[in-house]
């Protein structure tokens, strides 16, 4: 048992990537059913829909579970600095489509991260993710009061040592070829677009924690890669995110398993910051308008035709994050991920 199975108390190192809006409470729980670290992701999740979360989340495991939480970076916009109207007017063709009148601005594109972090302690989950930046002394304090390991995420070395600094317990050294959101704090995504493979190495020798390699990993033969460069767990997405298990539609899924090492690319069309994903009608449509809201207004914009479309099941007009290694990614159920995962795992 290595140093992050005992930190986690978790029998096998793998650990679910945190989906934001794709999470489901059975996937999480068959992650960590499974002796991994099952998570699920809260972003824009009010207080009370947190509280319920976790509650879900207990109620469906006895093993440990972990939620995510997205730092504010600073340059998050609200409904007050930006006039969102010709972005919608650009974005009206993809609300016709899914069958959506065009929204009205709400008074707030996301719940206050403050009162997210007071609604996530006091359910005492076992383990919070962070993205996005470093959680503050205060947090960090109070999570330890809990029982509560905080473990957070780097692109690059120098987030890494600021993260160690700060006095995370662990942190995820993710490459450019994950899929979703590149979670860069300290520099602009462009300029942190290191690969997994280059990254991992260089974050084990700056730092003392236990790091966690995150991108491109999809099988035993990612695993075995990860731990052979110093990694003491991986944190795999796109595979698990293929699995019936998940909240992704049919459509999401299929078009993982039909992608090929070419078929994503980043773009900052269906939430105004860059994130790995697979091309559709939505994104191609709103990068050739050129009309594209700073976060989170273009997130909350597209929200409102995304979930729209996932309800009828059209694949053209959600978000189909996917890294790199989409291809590799060939079981439907979570067990039989876990399972391969495992084979790469060192003796």
């Amino acid at each position: 048992m290595n140093r992050l199975q005992r930190l986690l108390g978790i029998d096998v190192p793998i650990v679910l990537g945190p989906f934001g809006g794709l999470s489901s409470v059975e996937l999480t729980a068959a992650v960590s059913d499974g002796g991994g670290l099952g998570s699920f992701g809260l972003y824009g999740y009010p207080p009370a829909r947190i509280r319920e979360t976790v509650s879900a989340l207990r109620a469906a495991t006895a093993r440990p579970v972990a939620v995510n939480l997205w730092m504010p970076r600073g340059d998050e916009v609200t409904p007050l600095d930006v006039d969102v109207q010709p972005f919608l007017d650009a974005a009206r063709p993809l609300f016709d489509a899914a069958g959506v009148a065009v929204p009205t601005p709400p008074d707030s594109f996301l719940p206050p991260i403050d009162a997210q972090i007071d609604a996530v302690l006091d359910a005492r989950p076992d383990v919070v993710s962070v993205v996005f930046g470093v959680p503050d002394a205060n947090t960090l304090d109070r999570a330890r009061e809990r029982g509560i390991v905080v473990i957070g995420t780097a692109t690059s070395v120098a987030e890494a040592r600021a993260l160690e600094e700060a006095g995370v317990a662990a942190i995820v050294a993710t490459g450019a070829e994950a899929g979703g959101h590149r979670v860069s704090f300290l520099a602009d995504p462009s300029e942190s677009l290191v690969g997994t493979f280059a990254l991992v190495p260089q974050v084990v020798d700056a730092v003392s924690v236990p790091v966690i390699a995150a991108g491109g990993i999809a099988d035993r033969r990612g695993v075995a890669a990860a731990f052979a460069l110093g990694a003491e767990g991986v944190q795999v997405g796109t595979s698990f995110l293929r699995t019936r298990q998940s909240a992704a539609t049919a459509g999401h899924r299929a078009a993982i398993s039909t992608a090929a090492d070419t078929d994503t690319r980043l773009t900052r069309a269906m939430s105004g910051r860059p994130a790995r994903g697979i091309p559709n009608r939505a994104m191609r449509e709103i990068e050739t308008a050129g009309m594209i809201a700073p976060f989170p207004a273009q997130n909350w914009l597209t929200g409102v035709f995304r979930a729209a479309a996932t309800a009828s099941g059209d694949a053209d007009l959600v978000s189909l994050w996917a890294g790199q290694a989409a291809a590799l990614s060939r079981f439907d159920d979570a067990r039989d991920v876990l399972a391969e995962l495992r084979a790469g795992l060192p003796d």
